[in-house]
């Protein structure tokens, strides 16, 4: 699963760069670059960068088994579908799409809430290689 966080991670950031290309050439043929689509490449460059970070912290926090996938469904789904709904809510015109932003981040909330509970259960040493040993392998 931390495959999938990471693989997340890197394709949210290409589109991210990308959208911040296309972003690049609306300013300089003399537009104006749409507040949605600002907030949305925002967005998906943040919780990327996240993704992939979370991508190493679940293993080397031990989280296994039904929390694991959970934190990583959980994740994926709200990196995703905060600026995906900013984008087609707004830019599309279908707004009615945008109180699922509630849902997305929600999701991303709960991931974290996960981490964190496991965080403060986990026996001290129940947790990933750590600093001394080799690097968790990837599932």
């Amino acid at each position: 699963m931390t495959k999938a966080l990471k693989s997340s991670g890197f394709l949210g950031l290409a589109v991210m760069m990308a959208v911040g290309l296309h972003q690049s050439i609306i300013l300089s043929s003399g537009g104006a670059v749409p507040p949605w689509m600002i907030g949305g490449h925002a967005h998906l460059g943040v919780l990327s960068i996240l993704a992939i970070v979370m991508g190493f912290a679940v293993p080397a926090l031990g989280v296994a088994g039904t929390l694991r996938t959970a934190v990583t469904v959980l994740f994926v789904a709200g990196q995703w579908g905060v600026p995906l709904t900013v984008w087609i809510g707004e830019g599309a015109g279908l707004t009615f799409l945008m109180p699922t932003t509630l849902l997305w981040g929600g999701a991303l909330i709960v991931s974290m809430l996960i981490m964190l509970y496991h965080t403060l259960t986990a026996d001290a040493g129940s947790g990933g290689a750590g600093a001394a040993g080799v690097a968790p392998a990837d599932d």
